[in-house]
């Protein structure tokens, strides 16, 4: 392995190799336990969980840090003290334990309020499909929730292909009825599969703010610096002329999530040749949007590695992965 995919593993793709940390069968622990117990009291495990990152994972508690000075705009990573990091690891740890529920169609345990509906409600009317762009920022997972609610709206995620098979084996480890609607790109047919999908008024959820490392990037400003981040998104759906929503699902603390709908392109309406421009446009928006809902629910931010740090030099067989 050479210095550069090295030096990348760290910084904005080093997600992407990181352990993970827990096995299935601890999940299926944890669900079982979670609903024989009820939430309040299987609750009570997350402190655990977030005092575990907070002595043990010295990546994560740095990495939080570094966001959190920004977010909270302190003078230095140092200011950033351990209730804060707590806090954040805690809001994690509960976004994580709720998908148990909201897999399992628990929808009664929690007070979800949808800001902006209108938006969602009137292009699913249309039957044209639509793209969510969303970050790793609060829970897709109450967006698939309210799909399930509400008659007539399905809700597909997009994904690598790495990450939809652990989704996916996530998924079944908590409800295995759950694991249908993950699509893994990097195949011939994948976008052919969201096309058609699209056509029949599906809504089509990706997150954009990860990136593999060597797919196209663009530097944009977030949170005081530029932060590289995918075009594959934001590409997509350029290519396939839809309607783009940002989409975010924040944890307001106990039982209570906020989904937020805010317009960020229209491609079905591109002018000739204007497809660049109207990509860098969105993508710019998309950043600025993050940075907003940052500032408005600053401990629901997840990516737990170096956002900020510029990637290595791209490989010369470029990946076929969008996310």
């Amino acid at each position: 392995m050479n210095k550069a995919c090295k030096a990348d593993r760290s910084g904005s793709a080093g997600w992407k190799h990181r352990p993970e940390r827990s096995s299935l069968l601890m999940l299926r622990l944890m669900t079982w336990i979670s609903l024989r117990l009820g939430r309040g009291t299987s609750r009570l495990v997350l402190y655990g969980i977030a005092a575990y990152f907070l002595a043990f994972a010295p990546a994560a508690r740095r990495m939080s840090r570094a966001y959190l000075r920004r977010v909270l705009k302190l003078p230095s990573p140092a200011a950033v003290g351990w209730r804060h990091l707590f806090r954040h690891f805690l809001s994690f740890a509960s976004v994580i334990h709720d998908r148990v529920y909201l897999l399992n169609e628990r929808f009664d345990l929690f007070d979800i309020r949808v800001h902006n509906k209108a938006l969602i409600d009137d292009l699913v009317a249309d039957g044209q499909g639509v793209f969510l762009i969303g970050a790793h920022m609060g829970s897709f997972e109450v967006l698939r929730a309210m799909g399930r609610k509400q008659h007539g709206l399905r809700v597909a995620m997009v994904m690598y292909e790495e990450n939809a098979r652990k989704l996916n084996a996530a998924l079944s480890a908590i409800n295995p009825n759950a694991q249908q609607d993950v699509i893994a790109l990097g195949h011939i047919n994948s976008m052919i599969q969201v096309h058609a999908l699209l056509d029949h008024g599906t809504v089509i959820g990706m997150l954009g703010d990860r990136s593999l490392g060597n797919d196209e990037t663009r530097a944009l400003d977030f949170l005081g610096d530029p932060a590289e981040l995918p075009l594959g998104p934001f590409r997509m759906a350029a290519i396939l002329k839809r309607p783009v929503l940002f989409m975010t699902g924040l944890y307001r603390g106990g039982n209570r999530y906020d989904i937020h709908f805010e317009p960020l392109a229209d491609f079905s309406v591109l002018p000739p040749r204007g497809r660049a421009l109207a990509v860098q446009t969105a993508m710019t928006r998309y950043a600025a949007l993050m940075e907003q809902y940052c500032y408005t629910a600053p401990y629901n931010w997840f990516n737990f590695f170096d956002f900020w740090r510029a990637p290595a030099p791209r490989q010369a067989k470029p990946s076929t992965d969008i996310t």
